[in-house]
């Protein structure tokens, strides 16, 4: 373990340098356009990217997404996409073992708009949740990898431009938690910028397990969290525990927002761990 620590401290700092660099540049291109604007009268549109790129025409100022964000991040589901001008677009990526609940995950969280976009191939499979926030959109274009072995092949088209990348493990099967490693190691060969967070799933069944495999159990996923440098997460997709949170947490790191939510390493409750 102290060797993957000394490995991930190496890559975690360029990945913190190559986040804020990209993070200047989107700001750079926003100052630039609003001096065009204040120059020629009218602003400048841009072409609309993919959505599965990592940028969009403009992104909505801190400022307004903080102060959605500290009374609770109101947002709402927006279904519009005739017009794109305030799009921000987000690719998130999910990488874990087979029969995880990775699936049962995302269509927790995205919803009513998982039959709006996204796109389904072998081994890979991308949904789409779009968010109302202080005028502006957010999409988060979630990607998630198939388990299995041929399903590997996709690692690097799920995680090229992601912004973030969510590590999952079953908490009732250890061997899952092993595999972490690997999976972290894989998608580190295409993207060392993206925000790592670990996700502990099925929650509801692991507090059924005796509390002392439990306490097993949590001290090596933090132990594992500790490793990549990641946000450790319990949670549960059928009760909906920690999904949205997750979220929630993702966007605070990419705006630098305050995070208050409170560390839980409580055992038998849902852990939180940063």
């Amino acid at each position: 373990m102290t060797q993957v620590c000394r490995k991930m401290f190496h890559v975690n700092l360029k990945r913190r340098v190559l986040r804020r660099v990209s993070i200047l540049r989107r700001y750079f291109r926003l100052l630039w356009s609003k001096i065009l604007k204040c120059r020629f009268g009218k602003g400048i549109r841009y072409h609309q990217l993919p959505q599965t790129s990592t940028y969009s025409r403009s992104i909505p100022s801190p400022a307004a997404v903080e102060s959605d964000f500290a009374s609770g991040y109101p947002v709402s589901m927006s279904c519009d996409r005739d017009s794109d001008s305030d799009l921000v677009a987000l690719k998130i990526s999910l990488l874990g073992d087979s029969q995880i609940g990775k699936t049962s995950f995302v269509t927790k969280y995205v919803g009513n708009e998982k039959e709006e976009g996204g796109l389904e191939m072998e081994g890979l499979n991308s949904m789409d949740k779009t968010l109302s926030v202080s005028g502006a959109r957010i999409s988060y274009s979630i990607w998630e990898v198939g388990g299995d072995a041929k399903s590997q092949d996709q690692i690097p088209i799920a995680c090229k431009d992601s912004i973030a990348i969510l590590f999952m493990f079953d908490l009732t099967s250890r061997c899952t938690l092993n595999s972490v490693i690997r999976w972290y190691q894989e998608a580190r060969k295409w993207n060392q910028a993206a925000i790592p967070i670990l996700i502990g799933t099925k929650f509801d069944d692991f507090i059924q397990l005796p509390i002392d495999l439990q306490w097993t159990i949590a001290s090596e996923a933090r132990a594992y969290a500790k490793a990549l440098n990641a946000t450790l997460f319990f949670s549960s997709a059928t009760y909906n525990i920690n999904v949205n949170k997750i979220f929630k947490f993702i966007t605070a790191k990419l705006f630098d927002l305050p995070w208050t939510v409170e560390r839980n390493l409580a055992i038998g409750e849902p852990i939180i761990d940063f």
